[in-house]
């Protein structure tokens, strides 16, 4: 039997176009992310493709996700076959730059034979220009150049930094959240240092997350912190300027100021003589350590319970109370950081692991995704947890600067 002929092809049936996502609708300044939103629609069935890509030169570029194929409709009614692909691009310095035209190379069937047609975008102007500001600007070296959408910082301490005395330890653990940038572009880790503290920098951690609008850039940085005079020590505040491609103005993000110490190892009252007790205290104080021992007896040895501080607990509650996705998921990936053996608990169960992934569709993918049950969620968060063995968390602290005692 014979079989019906392939429509030979028609101009319009293949297009290609490249679409610049300027911020704001503006020309870009150097090193600021535009996005190339590549396109194409075809009529004709694809039987082999290939994205020829322009130098790009002046430029630096990074694809963002997998090519997408789907189906589509055209305005007269028919279908076609649609190509998308997402490519940030970073211009290296001002000037006047045109992106050259994109080529796909398909491979399509035609009167039954194989034909290779090469589909070509449009040139696009591409200005950038230059900052014309007094102060910082992608030109100099501090303060670090920082283009995004948004940008919002989480600090968190472990213990509370308050707390610690003269010869113990804190983590401080400080996560930088950009929209609309990939990892690369966030800065460096900041100094921490202040009169009357030693401070152990740890790993800085960088992931480019890509969402339906855009990729979200996180950086995570770490340090051991160790009072090393009995006062109280201020540790100032960190500023981190960033300029808001939406407005097109600077704006600043901030490292809070907090407080170190405010106990000594040897207070006055710790050196004070221990009071006597009153025969019927000591006789309450003995039973009730017997029942404890016949407690952990049944209990079972090497048990344990964990649970978020009472401050993330509250934070969680003040978050879901007023519907904030965002604040609520920014105390959750503090607490998972600070406290790992949690975190692992959480995506253990079900239920925890279903409402965390809810909460990053509603943060990450606004799009369509539906409302989490944050006070729920919080609810679960902060149950105490229990482990057969207590995690033991003496290898993550830094040894004494003297050796062990």
């Amino acid at each position: 039997m014979a079989t019906p002929a392939q429509a030979e092809i028609e101009p319009g049936d293949l297009t290609l176009t490249v679409t610049p996502e300027r911020n704001g609708n503006a020309a870009p300044f150097a090193r600021e992310m535009v996005l190339l939103n590549i396109h194409g629609v075809y009529k004709q069935p694809i039987l082999l493709e290939e994205v020829v890509q322009p130098t790009l030169a002046n430029f630096s570029w990074t694809q963002l996700g997998r090519d997408r194929w789907s189906r589509t409709k055209l305005k007269d009614g028919q279908s076609a076959i649609a190509f998308d692909r997402v490519i940030a691009v970073f211009p290296h310095h001002a000037g006047g730059f045109t992106i050259e035209p994109f080529t796909h190379r398909l491979t399509v069937n035609e009167g039954g034979e194989r034909r290779v047609v090469d589909i070509r975008s449009e040139p696009i102007p591409f200005p950038v220009q230059p900052w014309t500001k007094e102060t910082g600007g992608p030109d100099v070296a501090e303060p670090w150049w920082l283009p995004a959408r948004d940008v919002t910082v989480t600090d968190s301490w472990s213990p509370d930094p308050e707390t610690v005395k003269l010869g113990e330890s804190t983590r401080r653990i400080v996560t930088i959240e950009a929209q609309g940038m990939v990892a690369e572009g966030l800065p460096p880790r900041p100094v921490m240092r202040t009169r009357g503290i030693l401070t152990f920098a740890g790993p800085v951690t960088r992931e480019t997350l890509i969402t339906p609008s855009g990729p979200v850039a996180r950086v995570t940085y770490q340090w051991d912190v160790r009072p090393g005079v009995p006062e109280i020590i201020p540790l100032d505040a960190i500023a981190i300027p960033w300029f808001d491609t939406v407005s097109r103005t600077m704006r600043e993000a901030e490292i809070p100021a907090r407080q170190i110490g405010g106990g000594l190892a040897a207070s006055e009252t710790d050196l004070a003589p221990p009071t006597t007790a009153s025969p019927l205290v000591a006789a309450a104080a003995g039973l009730t350590a017997f029942g404890l021992g016949l407690a952990l007896i049944g209990f079972g040895a090497g048990a344990g319970r964990m649970r978020l501080p009472a401050r993330t607990r509250r934070a969680l509650k003040r978050a879901a109370a007023a519907g904030d996705a965002t604040a609520f998921r920014a105390q959750v990936g503090a607490a998972m950081q600070a406290e790992p053996d949690l975190a692992r608990r959480w995506r253990e169960n079900p239920g925890t692991a279903a409402g965390l992934a809810a909460l990053d569709r509603a943060v990450y993918a606004p799009a369509g995704a539906g409302k989490p049950d944050l006070p729920g969620l919080a609810r679960a968060l902060s149950r105490a947890e229990r482990f057969a063995v207590p995690p033991d968390r003496a290898e993550e602290r830094l040894k004494p600067l003297d050796g062990s005692a």
